[in-house]
């Protein structure tokens, strides 16, 4: 319900996904549209907008459909918090796929009553991600300060706050080189490859077209985002695996003759999650690297861990130049 009592029109928001030839995998949500523009200017519009991407009304239990090019449909339905999720076996999706390997689809309410709801625009467009089948490898990153500027091992809590949801996503600064690094990984060593990016991030789902903006700003490759859910963060339970390390597991799953160079920073857990996850597939991480971060005792940690680890080549990165580098020397650029 829109503010004033006035109703909003409903919308259907797809995150970018991914699958394979016979595997349709999509993701998204069903939202009252809060009209959220993120290239707004000042002080009282970002904070608006800041409130708006939290407090959503989310359209729960309801029919969806989703229309592929050669006119076969999925049919799926949303949950108590208006995520959707289609998973179903289908044959044929890499002929529909550009150049790229992106699957562009149309998802539609399915219930007639609500089209009257929602004056008629009933089509929303959404992407998958169909890697081809002669990609080298594929390249999962992390996102906060690995690519992106976030404070999160700052002592000063209050710099992710407001990094996070009180700068716009056109004045969020990439750290240097990345992007640029992640494109010739994305071409790979013949200049002429697609292989795929998927960025991973602790972050919830409702900062995901604010986040799309950042990377499409900066001139990242295109990749599917994959977030989390606010209940994740209520309803984890003791010994679960983080959100991101699940989603790279399936990757991984997903894929499972493509190796794959996880990139992280030493802030956080990266390195233990990439090690844990290096271990439980033997063959398939090429390499991880893992950004440095300004603290002495979590720098500490990382390089004793990594001093004793052989089993896939990890290499801490100040520059995004030493990266690249070692991407050469190993053959993936």
């Amino acid at each position: 319900m829109g503010w004033f009592g006035k109703k909003d029109k409903l919308q259907l928001i797809a995150f970018q996904a991914y699958g394979t030839d016979n595997h349709f995998y999509a993701r998204g949500r069903a939202l009252e549209d809060e009209n959220i523009n993120l290239s707004e200017k000042g002080f009282f519009n970002l904070i608006t907008n800041t409130w708006k991407r939290f407090e959503t009304d989310e359209i729960r239990n309801t029919e969806i459909r989703m229309t592929l090019p050669d006119g076969r449909t999925l049919n799926g339905k949303t949950d108590q918090n208006g995520y959707y999720k289609i998973d179903e076996s289908i044959e044929n999706l890499r002929e529909l796929t550009n150049s790229e390997g992106w699957l562009s689809y149309e998802l539609s309410y399915a219930n007639s009553e609500m089209r009257r709801e929602i004056l008629n625009q009933n089509k929303f467009p959404g992407e998958m991600l169909i890697p081809a089948a002669d990609v080298k490898f594929g390249v999962a990153s992390d996102i906060d300060d690995t690519i992106l500027h976030t404070g999160v091992v700052s002592s000063f809590k209050w710099r992710v706050i407001i990094n996070t949801f009180f700068k716009p996503a056109e004045k969020r600064i990439p750290l240097e080189g990345a992007a640029e690094f992640y494109h010739r990984l994305h071409r790979g060593k013949s200049g002429e490859e697609a292989n795929p990016i998927f960025y991973v991030s602790h972050s919830p789902w409702n900062l995901y077209r604010y986040l799309e903006m950042f990377l499409t700003n900066n001139n990242f490759p295109k990749g599917p985002i994959l977030l989390r859910s606010f209940s994740d963060f209520r309803n984890r339970h003791k010994g679960e695996k983080p959100q991101k390390q699940k989603e790279i597991l399936n990757l991984l799953k997903t894929y499972p003759k493509l190796p794959f160079i996880l990139i992280g920073d030493s802030g956080e857990h990266d390195a233990d999650i990439y090690m844990e996850i290096a271990e439980q597939y033997p063959g398939r991480i090429a390499a991880i690297y893992l950004r440095s971060v300004r603290h002495k005792k979590k720098m500490l940690r990382i390089r004793t861990l990594i001093d004793s680890y052989k089993t896939t080549p990890v290499l801490l990165v100040e520059k995004s130049e030493q990266a690249i580098e070692h991407a050469k020397e190993n053959g993936f650029i």
